[in-house]
């Protein structure tokens, strides 16, 4: 297996529409499916009708890199396996006066992922299949090494501290020495009155 293996894939986005004055419409992620040569190189529309517009961007190339198994392994072990899709809106209006929702990246990483989110970017996610996932899960079994857990120290070897974290100690030792009728053993007796602080 080569260090950059790629697989060439063509990313499928559509426009919603809404009943609402705020918002006329919404983008969303379709699908990632692979790359076809009738595609073509551009953005084409697929179909539109009252309800939605589907567009098609070809030309996407998703490569596993070998210094990024770990974000791959997260993924593939998480409930739901997919492909990631970072997009952003055209600066300038189409034709029809609405911007066109652009991706930007395809990635099966969920450092990835991670990485556009932190930068407030677009990120949709759809399921990833069967022979993909098989494709990643091959190259993470190459190339991916979990980090050696550190072995916790048990609470009983914990140094003691107290509520300002000072070092504590305890000791069983029983407090022996005398103290006032009914009072615990330690417990000094009361300020009779006219001491210090009296008159």
């Amino acid at each position: 297996m080569s260090d950059r293996p790629t697989i060439d894939v063509a990313v499928i986005m559509r426009r919603v529409y809404l009943d609402n004055r705020w918002q006329p419409w919404r983008w969303e992620l379709v699908d990632v499916v692979p790359a076809q040569a009738a595609f073509g190189s551009g953005a084409r529309l697929l179909r539109e009708d009252a309800t939605e517009q589907r567009w098609l961007f070809p030309g996407f190339q998703a490569a596993l890199f070998r210094d990024d198994a770990e974000g791959y392994h997260l993924n593939l072990s998480s409930p739901a396996p997919c492909w990631f899709v970072h997009w952003r809106l055209d600066e300038a209006s189409g034709d029809d006066g609405h911007a066109l929702a652009r991706p930007v990246d395809v990635s099966l990483s969920y450092h990835d992922a991670g990485r556009w989110l932190d930068a407030q970017e677009n990120v949709d996610q759809v399921p990833a299949p069967e022979e993909v996932r098989a494709w990643a899960q091959a190259f993470v079994d190459e190339h991916y090494v979990a980090e050696p857990k550190r072995r916790r120290r048990p609470d009983s070897f914990r140094p003691l501290t107290d509520r300002f974290g000072n070092p504590a100690s305890v000791s069983t030792d029983k407090d022996r020495r005398g103290g006032g009728a009914g009072q615990p053993p330690g417990h000094a007796p009361a300020a009779a009155p006219g001491g210090r602080h009296g008159g």
